[in-house]
C-alpha cells in the first residue's frame, strides 16, 4: 500500500514564510513539517511514499532526495501550477497503482499511528475526522453508524487524512478541481467510512498556529 502527502500549497496564509520556503519545509521542533509525516508512515511500514508539489517545488526534492536516508523510496508528482487536492491525487495515480492508498495532508501534524489504515478498504474512502478546531467550529462531517454523511450531528471537521480507492476518480481528468465533490457523491451511495480519532491534531497554517505547535513539541 502506498501513500500520498499532499505539499503542493502556496501556503498564502503562512506569507512571508512561504515566499522563500515551500510549507511542508517551514521547521517545527527541529524538523520540517514534512519529515514528521515521513517518520510516522515508515514507521508504520508505508515505505513507498509519493509527494505532489507545485511551488518552489524543487526545494522539496532537492532537500528530501529519493528517500532513502528516511528508509523510504520517494516518488514526485510535479504540478507547475497546484491542481489542488482532487487534481493532484488524479495527476499521481499512476504512481499510486491500482491498489487503494492512504492521502496525508501536508500541512498538518498529528500523531494518527497510520499502521490501522492498512486493513481492507470497504468503499471508495476512509477518513479521519477530528474535534473541530477553533478555527473551524461548524466541522465538515459525521459519523453515522460508521459512514460519514454530511448530515446529522455532532460534526466533525475531516483531518486531511484518509484512505481512497482509485475508483473514486474513475470519472475524472485531467486539472484543477476539488476533492469534496467526489467524497459527497461516494457518500450519498454510502461508500465513504469513517472514524473519530481523538488524538494530537493541528491545522498548521498559519504562523500563529505554526509556533504554537512548536512550543507543544518543547513541552
Amino acid at each position: 500500500m502506498r501513500a500520498m502527502i499532499l505539499a503542493a500549497g502556496r501556503g498564502e496564509r503562512m506569507r512571508p514564510l512561504t515566499d522563500t520556503t515551500p510549507k511542508p519545509l517551514l521547521k517545527v521542533g527541529g524538523k520540517c513539517l514534512i519529515e514528521y509525516h515521513i517518520e510516522h508512515l515508515v514507521a508504520a511500514g508505508f515505505t513507498d511514499i509519493v509527494i505532489n508539489h507545485a511551488h518552489l517545488g524543487e526545494q522539496i526534492e532537492r532537500t528530501l532526495g529519493n528517500g532513502q536516508r528516511y528508509g523510504a523510496r520517494f516518488y514526485y508528482s510535479p504540478e507547475g501550477t497546484a491542481l489542488e487536492t482532487g487534481g493532484g491525487i488524479f495527476k499521481a495515480l499512476p504512481l499510486l497503482g491500482k491498489a487503494p492508498f492512504l492521502v496525508v495532508n501536508g500541512d498538518i501534524w498529528c500523531d494518527y499511528p497510520f499502521a490501522p489504515l492498512r486493513r481492507p478498504l470497504f468503499g471508495l474512502a476512509h477518513l479521519i475526522l477530528v474535534n473541530n478546531p477553533e478555527h473551524h467550529p461548524r466541522g465538515d462531517f459525521c459519523i453515522v453508524k460508521h459512514c460519514v454523511s454530511q448530515d446529522g450531528t455532532p460534526r466533525l471537521t475531516f483531518s486531511g487524512i484518509g484512505v481512497y480507492h482509485p475508483d473514486l476518480f474513475k470519472d475524472c481528468t485531467h486539472g484543477r478541481f476539488s476533492l469534496v465533490p467526489l467524497l459527497t457523491k461516494a457518500m450519498q451511495a454510502g461508500k465513504v467510512s469513517g472514524e473519530h480519532y481523538q488524538g494530537q491534531w493541528i491545522d498548521v497554517g498559519t504562523p500563529e498556529r505554526l509556533q504554537r505547535l512548536e512550543q507543544m513539541l518543547l513541552t
